[in-house]
């Protein structure tokens, strides 16, 4: 049960969190704010405080975003699109106390200049738009008297680009106190009540027809005077002409056959180049031809030393893998000739080692079976002796076996000791030579049995 209780806990707290987070995060998606560029934001409420340090009202923002902290802080937008105020003076006074109407359209919006913006939202922040134009119209008709106070209607009316500066030099500057800046400035036609810009009008008319009537006056005396002069220089000049004609086309015939001789020899020399040059040109082609071919019989040279070095090379390197092989598998048939050789005679030896063993061993059995039985070691030995009796007088007589007597003279007088010839003394005591079989027994610590004779008496 508690363990239920806890898990229960737990899944309210996990529950409770996504709700805390789900509701901030939905809190900061509505209340963050991104500033279309064609809007100003304006964040109002608690927003801090102005570069001089005095408390802000508002802060303006022309593109990006901005997070609006709830309870202390709101927003609004302020439009940029452009509006069109179309603007009738009426009875305007001149400087000549002469009053006109000047019929204008201006364009103006709001500014987005650092600075303009926040007048922008301190003063027209929820107005409509038809009362941000009755306020701007109003500031243009005022500052449009000002400006035709100052000036002069020849002013007005001639020099249009010192008026239409002068208009939004004035306009803008009282327009950026609430915010607004000026886009364009369209003035119509000036007129007056009193018809000055019509008489002016009819004056500079007057003036221009008379000027053109006057100039073409003066352009047909010009014209009658000028045909009589030019009748008379044409007949001089013709009379010069003809003489210089002459005088010309001799000069022009001795030019042109000048030229021709010019042309002629030109165009000798410039065949002789081309000759001279087509020779240097086939020359040099059939030299670079004979070079071409002579680096190439180098080059097909090369490559056939090349291909027969590489086919000796190649041939070289297979013999000598060839042999390399030969001999690797000479070497390895002989290291298994003589392993099995080694083999065959380990096995050879190793039998002949067991036989020799199995042998001593059956004997030591029968020794050992002998003596139990009731003998003596002596008679065990003996018996032993007895067996080997046969190797020891084959070794015996294998001591003499290979002496080399060339020559034996034997002055035999007929009588011995013991009545025993020279001749036979003397093979008797050759024999006695070889060790007999009781030093042999002594050697060993043994005495010679009594079945093979006692010690012999000198």
């Amino acid at each position: 049960m508690v363990n239920a209780m806890s898990a229960g806990g737990i899944v309210g707290l996990i529950l409770a969190l996504v709700f805390v987070i789900g509701g901030s995060m939905l809190l900061f998606a509505t209340r963050y704010k991104k500033c279309p560029s064609d809007r100003v934001l304006v964040v109002y409420g608690k927003v801090g405080k102005a570069k001089d340090g005095a408390k802000a009202s508002s802060l303006c923002i022309h593109g990006g975003a901005r997070l609006i902290i709830p309870l202390i802080q709101s927003f609004a937008y302020l439009e940029l699109k452009p509006i069109s105020i179309s603007v009738d003076l009426k009875n305007a006074l001149s400087r000549q106390n002469i009053r006109v109407d000047i019929p204008s359209n201006f364009t103006i919006g709001i500014s987005t200049e650092p600075g303009i913006m926040e007048n922008a939202a301190e003063r027209l922040l929820g107005l409509p738009e038809l009362q941000i134009k009755s306020l701007a119209e109003d500031i243009i008709l005022g500052q449009l008297r000002l400006i035709v106070a100052t000036m002069e209607i020849e002013e007005i009316n001639a020099d249009r680009d010192k008026f239409l500066e002068a208009v939004a030099w004035n306009v803008e500057t009282e327009l950026k106190k609430i915010g607004l800046r000026l886009i364009n400035v369209n003035v119509k036609d000036i007129s007056d009540e009193s018809g000055y810009i019509d008489a002016l009008g009819r004056e500079a008319a007057a003036k221009a027809i008379n000027d053109a009537r006057r100039s073409v006056a003066e352009k047909n005396r010009e014209g009658a005077i000028g045909e009589a002069n030019a009748q008379s220089d044409q007949r001089i000049k013709v009379a010069d002409a003809d003489s210089l004609a002459i005088v010309g086309e001799n000069k022009a015939k001795e030019a042109i056959a000048d030229a021709n001789a010019t042309l002629m020899e030109r165009q000798a020399e410039a065949k002789k180049r081309a000759e001279a040059a087509t020779k240097v040109q086939t020359a040099k082609a059939l030299e670079e031809g004979y070079e071409a071919e002579r680096v190439a019989e180098l080059k097909r040279a090369e490559k056939e030393k090349a291909t027969q070095e590489a086919n000796i090379l190649v041939a070289e390197r297979t013999e000598k893998a060839r042999k390399e092989i030969s001999a690797e598998a000479e070497a390895e048939r002989l290291r298994r000739v003589a392993k099995g050789e080694a083999d065959a005679m380990f096995a050879k030896l190793d039998a002949q080692a067991r036989g020799g063993m199995e042998i001593l061993t059956q004997q030591a059995h029968g020794f050992e079976a002998l003596i139990k039985a009731g003998g003596n070691a002596t008679a065990a030995v003996n018996l032993l002796l007895a067996d080997k009796i046969e190797e020891i007088a084959r070794i015996q007589a294998e001591a003499i076996k290979n002496i080399k007597i060339d020559k034996i003279t034997v002055w035999d007088s007929g009588k011995g000791e013991n009545g025993n010839s020279s001749t036979a003394n003397f093979v008797s005591g050759l024999y006695k030579s070889v060790p007999p079989l009781q030093d042999v027994f002594k050697q060993a610590g043994l005495d010679v049995p009594t079945f093979l004779g006692s010690e012999r008496k000198e």
